[in-house]
């Protein structure tokens, strides 16, 4: 098995409470390593130091794209110092994605901040959700980014569960990317029907336009009590060279908490015999 990481957004709101605490319960859980969502206001050296108490690896870090954009240096210094081997943008607005006039200077930009990142030993990872699967001439909008942005610059960080919700197979989505691939998210969720809910964002903080999703409709679930086909998947990691797989779940379950819904997920994934 490859080694297991939480993306710490899915204990945000415990990050915030008690930072250290948290991420000793993270590693006492028996996770390999950790990727960021935010620092929360605590610095670089304070973060490597819990780091290296707790065993835990500093994988990755999800970067706003505008703070990326303020001050790249202050960026990637930061992550550097903590340990961080990638850095990934997690999310653009709509006026961002495939399909919207400016796409192209979307993919320019993130060109432009992979060659600084390359520059400077950090690695950029692009982390998908599901509206890079509209499709411009004839194409998928995040099939397109991989196209046009060299993978030197560019490396992928498949969310499973959004590859999903696109319409495609997570596993020979993964294998398209073969060697491109080192960081995928393991992210389980429910669905009601093929047809996925129009206000799907809100359950992630993001409005968007459409009718609310009803958790009867659609839940992230913690890794291997949803949809997903886990064991396929890992497979296709290991098989792409992936370096990391990282557990992330948006929002907990009815029943579970954070920190409930995060040990569940490892749990199902260290009692898996691939």
């Amino acid at each position: 098995m490859l080694p297991i990481g939480l993306q710490l957004y899915s204990v945000r709101n415990e990050m915030e409470k008690d930072f250290a605490g948290t991420l000793k319960r993270v590693a006492e859980m028996g996770y390999d390593g950790v990727e960021f969502a935010g620092l929360f206001g605590h610095s670089a050296s304070e973060i490597k130091a819990l780091l290296e108490k707790n065993g835990l690896a500093a994988v990755s870090a999800h970067v706003p794209l505008a703070e990326m954009l303020e001050d790249m240096d202050k960026v990637i210094a930061t992550y550097k110092e903590i340990g961080c081997k990638y850095i990934a943008i997690p999310y653009v607005e709509e006026k961002y994605r495939p399909g919207r006039p400016d796409y192209g200077e979307t993919l320019a930009t993130i060109a432009q901040l992979g060659k600084k990142c390359s520059e400077n030993g950090i690695v950029l990872m692009y982390h998908n959700h599901d509206f890079e699967f509209v499709k411009v001439d004839g194409k998928y909008g995040l099939d397109i980014m991989y196209e046009t942005v060299p993978a030197e610059y560019l490396q992928t960080e498949l969310d499973t569960c959004w590859v999903n919700v696109g319409g495609e197979d997570p596993a020979k989505y993964i294998e398209k990317y073969s060697g491109r691939t080192p960081v995928v998210h393991l992210k389980d969720f429910f669905m009601k029907g093929k047809e996925k809910p129009k206000k799907l964002y809100a359950l992630i903080g993001i409005d968007d336009d459409g009718e609310q999703a009803s958790e009867e409709d659609f839940s992230f679930k913690p890794v291997g009590s949803g949809v997903q086909d886990m064991p396929e998947i890992i497979k296709a990691s290991e098989k792409s060279g992936a370096e990391w797989l990282i557990v992330e779940q948006d929002n907990p379950d009815k029943g579970n908490t954070e920190f409930s819904a995060a040990e569940k997920s490892i749990k199902y994934l260290r009692g898996l015999s691939l």
